[in-house]
């Protein structure tokens, strides 16, 4: 799949935000190996630690109905810059991919930026299988 693709379905994604504590909206579109595009969007609560970010939501998603093998998330926002997963996000993620699932961001210009999951886990807490 295109990542310009990718991209325009987690912007899409956005619009199913519940945000209404920080007005953040994020969107998110998992790509599994197989080809099939799991969307997220991030959900808060009044109960902060109840809140579930885009990107679990889609892994979520994928996992329920039995996906293992990923290769890509694009993650979008309405802040204007590239939007990292945050750290809760990145060891969950952990959990599920390989050192070269990409993680797909889009700059202030509207630029894709791809970067290896290990970029943003470097030394992860791993449990090997």
């Amino acid at each position: 799949m295109d990542i310009n693709e990718l991209i325009k379905i987690s912007e899409s994604a956005q619009k199913f935000s519940y945000s209404p504590y920080s007005h953040i909206t994020v969107g998110a579109a998992l790509l599994t190996k197989s080809g099939k595009v799991y969307t997220g969007a991030n959900i808060e609560n009044a109960s902060y630690g109840a809140t579930i970010c885009a990107e679990r939501t889609a892994f979520v998603k994928a996992l329920s109905e039995g996906e293992h093998d990923f290769e890509a998330i694009a993650i979008t926002s309405n802040l204007g810059h590239e939007t990292a997963p945050c750290g809760i996000c990145r060891q969950f993620m952990d959990e599920f991919v390989k050192d070269d699932f990409k993680i797909i961001l889009v700059n202030k210009e509207g630029e894709p930026s791809v970067r290896p999951f290990s970029y943003f886990m470097p030394d992860s807490f791993r449990i090997e299988n």
